[in-house]
């Protein structure tokens, strides 16, 4: 089973890397990965994982961690009803295809009672939500609810056991939350409420909280007013002012000594500032330790102004979806919504789901969902996707998928599971953290030892402060935050392009790519066809009347040309011949359409056309008549799409179709391809493929069929196209174009060089700032605050630079 975590209070990327090896090291768990970008963690188990072990285990490695569950496969565990029994959950479902309460049975919940509980699923109009989290059986679900309905100020309540939902209708809400909560405590103890929002808002992130911080201001404050004492006093304010700014700093690092894991950067900073305290140097602890709180809260400030940026981009979800049932509009959540279903969506609300327009017409803007800043008009019959949003008049939609498969879900869920699939850099970068803090540790032992042995006359002191310097810096944060932190910030830059990239492996790759191989149909042109020529304009009557009874996409675009009702009386004694043409009677008399090679069985010699494309010749009475050319419609994003690839420095674009030979260079030559492969079975495309990727080519291969998916899997890049595209093609693709334009492709490479620069850019500052510190602290050039500088400081520049790729021009 696939498990799937948000973890609260991952403010270290370095803890977050130890947290996700100490997982990993579980016989249970399976290829963990924990995003310390986006606190997502995913991994699989063949076990049923109970949260609280896991919670429990998570927060011995680090206490501040929080974890909420978020796997589709979540199960509710009934422990501790408050009487330490296990309640099991039966539900009766009727075979009839409907749905039908669920009655839950509960044996002996403390008082040897059997509890019967019917879970009440139904919907209050206009209530407020809540979520309720801590239930742990449905019987004490229905004993809160049962509670909350005596109360005075409600008018009705639901609990939803197994969504984990209060709503209530109020008939004052005035403390609503204080009091509901006083309920739920008066019944079940460790029940917590939430208010549920239906519109998600990114709060922006407080540079500094006072009530938070206050020992550090307390402390500062103490700090300075030591220094207008002297003697014994000073010393113990100085020490206590030390406590106060740094006791929490004092606290990770007892208990990672407790755990055996105590090199990171508070066991190291604490070692650091007792040897200047031993020294004597009593301001310089403080100091450093202050400057190192402070910038500690700057570079949280940082780390959640990026994520908050990152996932502003990302704000596609409507949290809520209104259907309508009985002439009744109610709000419920996407995931609540079937198939089948109506919704209504009033201007300024995003689509929650993907569906059909059933009633009324509109613009949408498609931004948020492929970048495109141009409004798209929809009316009644007309496809719409979820995630966009409806600008002017109110459109009624008939779901056509469940959330899980919607547009909204899988983008989100690709963009959150993207960093399980890491770079090369950002590979390298956990390699050398792991080297790099023990290296430098040990290095600062042997500059406290080795100058006192080999030369003469030697303070022990002065070398003990250069070892602690060396202390300060051997913390790898900068380098271990600011790779993932860029990656992930140059996926949401991709997303905010209509370019979805499923993992930074994928991202780092894209600006490698030296060839491009496209599939032709739905991806080149639109896949449907057009009548280019006419050898004489009579002759499209008789091939609309001709090819009306077939449903070959030739034969709908030719009576589509027609543009005129069929009287179908004047068709009789209709023929097809498969892979040739047809013949039929019109107004009595024999017509035959078809191809060339039909046309000399026949023994009827036809003339050719000036334009490239399919050829249907026409006779009658086995007399030639002429022709009629059908040719696929190029997309008017192809041309630049290709131009734009130029420029991105692509050597090579190749077009790969099973169209013959005549129609694919005649393709090809209009929109600039560089080389055609025609005649291919969908198996040959991989052969071809696999010829090109010889020699260290990068190929990138763009399609968006059924029988594209195995050339997708096989290429170093899989592009799909997101909309037109088929689920198996996206699915195997390792990045998808939301707005099947491929134009989208070269603005992909752009963020991938851009992104790459940044991170080379953070990974060489850090060393070189780093080394540096060292190197000058050897010979005795710095202090401690350069140390903490070569730490926090420069983690904060790199996470600001990371920022930089968010507001990069396109």
């Amino acid at each position: 089973m696939k498990y799937k975590y948000k973890v609260n209070g991952l403010d270290c990327a370095n803890c977050t890397q130890k947290l996700e090896d100490a997982l990993n090291k579980k016989e249970e768990i399976n290829d963990c990965v924990i995003s310390f970008a986006t606190g997502m963690m995913t991994f699989e188990s063949n076990q049923e994982i109970n949260d609280n072990e896991l919670l429990y285990f998570m927060q011995s490695i680090e206490d501040e961690v929080t974890i909420d569950n978020l796997s589709t496969n979540k199960t509710h565990h009934h422990d501790e009803c408050g009487c330490g029994h296990h309640h099991e959950h039966e539900h009766h479902h009727d075979e009839c295809g409907h749905h039908h309460e669920h009655e839950h049975h509960h044996d002996e919940c403390g008082c040897g009672q059997h509890h019967e509980h019917v879970e009440d699923h139904r919907e209050l109009a206009n209530s407020i939500k809540f979520n309720i989290v801590g239930l742990d059986c449905a019987n004490c679900a229905s004993k809160v609810e049962a509670e909350i309905k005596k109360q005075s100020y409600i008018e009705d309540a639901v609990v939803n056991f197994s969504t984990q939902k209060l709503m209530v209708k109020v008939k004052n809400d005035d403390s609503l939350m204080e009091k509901l909560q006083a309920v739920v405590d008066s019944v079940e103890e460790g029940v917590v409420l939430s208010k549920e929002d239906n519109q998600k808002k990114y709060s922006k992130p407080k540079l500094f909280d006072l009530k938070e911080n206050m020992e550090l201001v307390e402390g500062v404050i103490i700090f300075i007013g030591a220094h207008f004492f002297a003697g014994g006093f000073a010393t113990f304010l100085y020490l206590f002012a030390y406590l106060l700014i740094g006791y929490k700093v004092i606290l990770k690092a007892i208990k990672n000594i407790g755990r055996k894991d105590f090199l990171d950067e508070n066991f190291l900073m604490c070692l650091a500032t007792f040897g200047a305290i031993a020294l004597g140097d009593y301001s310089e602890a403080i100091a450093v330790m202050l400057f190192y709180a402070i910038g500690e809260i700057f570079q949280g400030y940082a780390v959640n102004k990026t994520r908050s940026s990152i996932s502003s981009l990302m704000d596609i979800k409507s949290e809520y979806a209104t259907i309508v049932k009985d002439d009744q509009m109610i709000q419920v959540t996407p995931e609540e919504v079937q198939v089948g279903d109506t919704i209504v969506v009033k201007v300024g609300e995003k689509v929650p789901l993907d569906g059909k327009v059933i009633k009324g017409n509109s613009m949408l803007d498609t931004a948020s969902l492929t970048g495109e800043s141009v409004p798209r008009s929809v009316e009644v019959g007309d496809e719409v996707l979820s995630g966009v949003v409806n600008l002017n008049d109110v459109i009624y939609i008939e779901v056509t998928k469940p959330y899980a498969d919607s547009t909204v879900s899988r983008i989100i869920d690709l963009v959150e599971n993207s960093a399980s699939k890491k770079a090369k850099i950002e590979k390298f970068i956990t390699r050398f953290a792991k080297v790099y803090t023990p290296t430098v540790v040990g290095l600062a032992v042997l500059l406290l030892i080795v100058p006192m042995i080999i030369l003469p006359n030697q303070n022990f002191y002065d070398w003990l402060y250069r070892a602690c310097t060396f202390l300060v810096v051997s913390c790898p944060c900068a380098l271990v935050i600011s790779v993932p932190l860029g990656l992930y910030a140059g996926i949401g830059k991709a997303s905010a392009l209509g370019v979805l990239v499923k993992g930074g492996n994928y991202l780092e790759l894209l600006k490698d790519i030296d060839t491009v191989v496209f599939d032709k149909t739905g991806t080149l042109t639109k896949g449907e066809f057009e009548v280019v020529e006419i050898s004489d304009d009579y002759l499209l009557e008789i091939g609309a009347y001709g090819e009306y009874m077939s449903n070959h996409p030739i034969a709908r675009s030719i009576v589509k040309a027609y543009n005129k009702e069929i009287d179908s009386t004047r068709i009789e004694d209709f023929k097809e011949i498969a892979g040739k043409g047809l013949s039929v009677v019109i107004d009595q008399k024999q017509y035959e359409l078809g191809n060339e090679k039909y046309f000399h069985e026949l023994g009827i010699e036809v003339s050719q056309p000036q334009s490239v494309g399919t050829i249907v010749h026409i006779a009658c009475q086995k007399q030639y008549l002429g022709h009629i050319v059908v040719a696929d419609v190029i997309k008017e994003s192809t041309m630049p799409g290709i131009q734009d690839l130029k420029k991105a420095h692509v050597l090579n674009t190749v077009m790969l179709t099973g169209d013959h030979a005549t129609v694919a260079h005649d393709i090809a030559s209009k929109i600039g391809i560089d080389q055609v492969y025609s005649d291919l079975l969908p198996q040959n495309k991989v052969t071809q493929l696999e010829k090109l990727m010889g020699n260290d080519h990068v190929v990138a291969f763009v399609g968006d069929g059924i029988n594209d998916a195995p050339v997708l899997a096989r290429s170093d890049i899989g592009i799909a196209m997101g909309g037109v595209g088929s689920d198996v093609a996206i699915e195997a693709a390792d990045v998808v174009l939301m707005s099947d334009d491929i134009t989208s492709i070269a603005k992909a490479i752009q963020v991938s060089h851009y992104t790459n620069f940044i991170l080379k850019e953070n990974v060489t500052f850090t060393l070189l700032i780093k080394i540096g510190v060292l190197v000058l602290t050897l010979f005795g050039l710095t202090n401690m605050w350069m140390g903490v500088f070569a730490d926090v400081g420069v983690t904060l520049i790199a996470i600001c630079n990371s920022m930089r790729i968010l507001y990069k021009k396109s």
